[in-house]
C-alpha cells in the first residue's frame, strides 16, 4: 500500500477512536448453533446401512485391492451385477447378450470379494430377460450348493423404464410391460425362489416420490406403478427398492418427505403387517449435471443424504458405483472434477486423451464421504436429532451402545471456516478435548485428532467433521427403553398412543413422559402412570413425531423409545366437507379438484383457505374461482356466479399445482374460517 494510503487510513481509524465508534473485524463470525437432543431418537443404525454398487463390466471387481478399499470405508452391502445389466444378466453361463462382460466378474467371484470386504451381498434377479425358475436356480446355487446365504434378492431393476411410460432404458422381453405384469411376475419369482430358501428377502422395484414416473397413470392401468405392484405383489415381498439421483446438492430436506410417502402407500396398499416391509435405496448418487461428483461439494452432499436416510429407517443406501469411468470433466471448487460416478478411479481418459483421471484405485471425494459416515455411525449406534440455526452447516448425531455420542458436522461453505456451538440435551459430556475426525477439500485421508471441546468447534471450509463424546460419568442403572409405540384412535386433535412397558432399574418406574420432536427440541405432549396415554392437545391435519421415555422415583430417565410418526386426521364432522382428487399427474405437477360441500347454514359468498406443506409446491392456475397465492398460503373466493352454497350443495373447482420435491397434499381446509372435514 502507498504510504500515503497508509496515512489516511491511520488518520480514519484515529478519529473513530476519538469518536468512540466501534471499528468491524473481519474475523467476526457469528456462531453456528448446532442443537444434540439425546432424548430425541430416530432410527437405529442397521447392519447393511453404508453399500455401493458392483458391475460386471468392471474388470477389477474381484480384485483384493478393491475388496480391501471397500472394507477400509466400512462399506457393509455389495449389490450385483450392475444396474441395466441386472435386466441382461445370465448367471450360469456368465453372459449379457447386448452388454459388455469383464473377465473375472461372475458371481462367485463377485462373493469372494463380498466376504474379503466384510459386508453382505444383495442381488438383482433377472426379470428384463429372465425368469422365475433362473432366479430360483440362482437362489439353490448361492444358498444351497454353495452356502453363500445370500439374504437381499431383488426382482429386476427400475422396471418402470422398459416404456410402458414412454422412456426406455431397461430390457424387458414381456409383451404386456405394465405394472399389473411386473406384480404378476414379482409373486411368481417369490414364490418359486421361496420355495428354495425361505429365509431370503425379496425386493420389488418402486418408482421414487416425485421422480419420473412416479405419479404417472398409464393408460390401461389401475393406478400408478407403486399402487399396482403394492397392491398385488405387497404380501410376497419383503422390501421396497428405490432409486435416487437428485441432481444437486440441496436436496436432502427431500428424504422425510420421500420415506414417509414411500410408508404411507405401502401402508395403504399392503394393509395389516406392512410395518414388515423394509426400504432399500440400492441406487444413490448426487449426479449433479454442473460437476461435483468426485470433489468435495459431491462428498458433503453424500454423507448429509446417507444420514439423513439411515436416520428415516432405510436400511441400505448404495452408491452408484465403485467405479464407473470419466464424464464430463470441470473445476469444482479448486479441484479437476471427473464427471465420474464412481468411488474410486478407473484411471480412465476422455476421448480425445486430453484429460486422464488419478491412478487406478485412487479414491474420489464421496469415497471419503462414506468413510467418515461409517466411522460416525456404527451399526447398533441409534440416530437422536440434530439441527443448526444456519444452513451452511447441517448437523446429525447417533447415541452409541456404550453411552458414547458422536456429532456429524458438514460446513457447506466453501471461503471460510465456520466456528460452531453445540448445546446438548439429554447428555453431559466429558470435559476436555473430544476425538475429531475430519476431511477437508481436496484431502486424501481423514485425519483424528483430540482439539477444541465438547461444546465448541471450528469446521474447516467445504469439510466433513465427526466429533466422538464419552459421558461426563459412568452409566448409573436406569430404566430401559419403553418398548415401540403405537398409535390408534387419531381424530384431529387427538390420538391414543400405546407402548410395552420398559423395565425398571434398581427403583421403581412412576411415570412415562410422551414427547413430541419438534425440530432437535423435545416439547412433552403428556406423561402417564400406565402404558397408553390420549392426548388431546393437538393440531388437525398435523404429523407428529414422538419418543416415550420412562422416569423412575429417583428422576432417574431412560432412553428414549423408538419414535412413532402418525398424522391428525380434520373433524369427523364439520358444517363443510373438501375432497381433493388428482385428475392427472406428471410428476412435476397435477391437476387437481376440490369438491366443497356445505353441511350448514345456506352460505352466500364464501372464501376456501388452505396451505401448501412444502416451499417446494406452487399454485400454477386455477379455474371456477378466484385463485391467489401468498408464501404458501392460498385463498380462493367464489366467482359471482357460484358463490351461493344452499345446505347441502357442492361445487367443484380445479387448480394446476407444482412441485419439485415430494408431493405432500393439502390436508386441512377452512371454509369462511371452519375447518372442513377433508373427505
Amino acid at each position: 500500500m502507498p504510504r500515503t494510503l497508509l496515512r489516511a487510513a491511520s488518520a480514519v481509524l484515529l478519529t473513530l477512536a476519538a469518536l468512540n465508534v466501534p471499528t468491524a473485524h473481519a474475523d467476526e463470525v457469528t456462531p453456528v448453533e448446532v442443537t444434540v437432543n439425546a432424548r430425541a431418537a430416530l432410527a437405529p443404525v442397521p447392519e447393511t446401512g453404508i453399500g455401493t454398487n458392483h458391475a460386471i463390466w468392471d474388470t477389477h471387481l474381484g480384485a483384493d485391492e478393491s475388496a480391501d478399499l471397500l472394507k477400509d470405508a466400512g462399506m457393509k452391502l455389495l449389490r450385483y451385477p450392475g444396474g441395466s445389466y441386472s435386466d441382461i444378466y445370465h448367471w450360469a453361463d456368465h453372459t449379457a447378450p447386448g452388454g459388455y462382460v469383464a473377465p473375472n466378474t461372475d458371481f462367485d467371484t463377485f462373493m469372494r470379494g463380498v466376504r474379503r470386504t466384510g459386508g453382505q451381498p444383495m442381488v438383482t434377479a433377472n426379470y428384463g430377460t429372465g425368469t422365475a425358475e433362473e432366479a430360483a436356480a440362482w437362489v439353490r446355487h448361492a444358498n444351497v450348493t454353495k452356502g453363500y446365504g445370500v439374504k437381499y434378492w431383488e426382482i429386476g431393476n427400475e422396471n418402470y423404464g422398459n416404456g410402458h411410460y414412454g422412456s426406455a432404458w431397461e430390457a424387458d422381453d414381456h409383451a404386456d410391460k405394465s405394472p399389473a405384469e411386473y406384480a404378476r411376475h414379482v409373486v411368481a419369482y417369490s414364490d418359486a425362489m421361496k420355495a428354495v430358501d425361505p429365509t431370503i428377502k425379496i425386493g420389488a422395484v418402486l418408482t421414487t416420490p416425485a421422480n419420473w414416473p412416479d405419479g404417472i397413470v398409464a393408460d390401461g392401468d389401475a393406478g400408478t406403478w407403486n399402487d399396482v405392484v403394492l397392491e398385488a405383489a405387497g404380501s410376497k415381498i419383503d422390501f421396497v427398492i428405490l432409486h435416487w439421483y437428485p441432481g444437486a446438492f440441496d436436496k436432502t430436506s427431500h428424504v422425510p418427505d420421500l420415506i414417509q410417502l414411500t410408508r404411507r402407500q405401502i401402508a395403504e396398499h399392503v394393509g395389516s403387517g406392512s410395518e414388515r416391509i423394509g426400504i432399500a435405496m440400492t441406487e444413490f448418487n448426487t449426479g449433479s449435471s454442473s460437476g461435483g461428483t468426485t470433489t468435495q461439494p459431491g462428498a458433503l452432499a453424500a454423507a448429509d443424504a446417507y444420514a439423513t436416510l439411515l436416520a428415516q429407517g432405510v436400511f441400505t443406501v448404495d452408491w452408484w458405483n465403485v467405479r464407473n469411468g470419466i464424464g464430463n470433466v470441470t473445476q469444482v471448487e479448486g479441484h479437476t472434477d471427473y464427471g465420474d460416478f464412481g468411488l474410486l478411479s478407473s484411471g480412465t481418459c476422455t476421448s480425445d486423451g486430453s484429460v486422464c483421471e488419478p491412478q487406478l484405485n485412487t479414491p474420489f471425494a464421496p469415497y471419503y464421504a462414506l468413510q467418515m459416515v461409517s466411522r460416525f455411525a456404527h451399526p447398533g449406534d441409534r440416530f437422536i436429532r440434530a439441527a443448526t440455526d444456519q444452513a451452511k452447516v447441517s448437523a446429525h448425531a447417533v447415541r452409541r451402545s456404550n453411552g458414547d455420542l458422536a456429532v456429524l458436522l458438514i460446513n457447506t461453505s466453501s471461503d471460510a471456516s465456520s466456528p460452531v456451538t453445540i448445546g446438548y440435551s439429554g447428555f453431559r459430556p466429558a470435559s476436555g478435548a473430544p476425538t475429531v475426525l475430519t476431511h477437508t477439500n481436496g484431502a486424501t485421508s481423514i485425519t483424528s485428532s483430540a482439539t477444541g471441546s465438547a461444546t465448541s468447534q471450528t469446521l474447516p471450509p467445504l469439510s466433513l467433521t465427526t466429533i466422538v463424546l464419552r459421558p461426563a460419568a459412568a452409566p448409573v442403572s436406569l430404566p430401559g427403553a419403553p418398548g415401540q409405540p403405537t398409535v390408534s384412535d387419531v381424530a384431529d386433535k387427538a390420538a391414543t398412543i400405546s407402548w410395552p412397558a420398559a423395565s425398571a432399574g434398581p427403583r421403581p418406574i412412576v411415570k412415562y413422559e410422551v414427547h413430541r420432536q419438534n425440530g432437535a427440541v423435545s416439547e412433552q405432549i403428556g406423561e402417564t402412570t400406565g402404558t397408553s396415554l390420549t392426548v388431546d392437545n393437538l393440531k388437525p391435519g398435523t404429523p407428529y413425531t414422538v419418543n416415550v421415555i420412562a422416569r423412575d422415583s429417583g428422576g432417574g430417565v431412560s432412553s428414549p423409545s423408538a419414535p412413532l410418526t402418525f398424522t391428525t386426521g380434520t373433524p369427523a364432522s364439520s358444517s363443510c366437507s373438501v375432497r381433493l382428487t388428482k385428475q392427472s399427474d406428471w410428476a412435476s405437477g397435477y391437476v387437481g379438484a376440490l369438491d366443497i360441500t356445505n353441511h350448514g347454514a345456506p352460505v352466500n359468498g364464501w372464501t376456501l383457505n388452505f396451505s401448501w406443506p412444502r416451499t417446494w409446491q406452487s399454485l400454477g392456475s386455477g379455474w371456477s374461482a378466484v385463485w391467489t397465492q401468498n408464501g404458501q398460503d392460498v385463498k380462493v373466493v367464489n366467482e359471482p356466479g357460484n358463490g351461493s352454497l344452499p345446505t347441502g350443495t357442492s361445487t367443484t373447482i380445479g387448480f394446476v399445482g407444482n412441485y419439485s420435491g415430494p408431493n405432500v397434499l393439502p390436508a386441512v381446509f377452512t371454509l369462511n374460517g371452519t375447518v372442513c372435514t377433508t373427505r
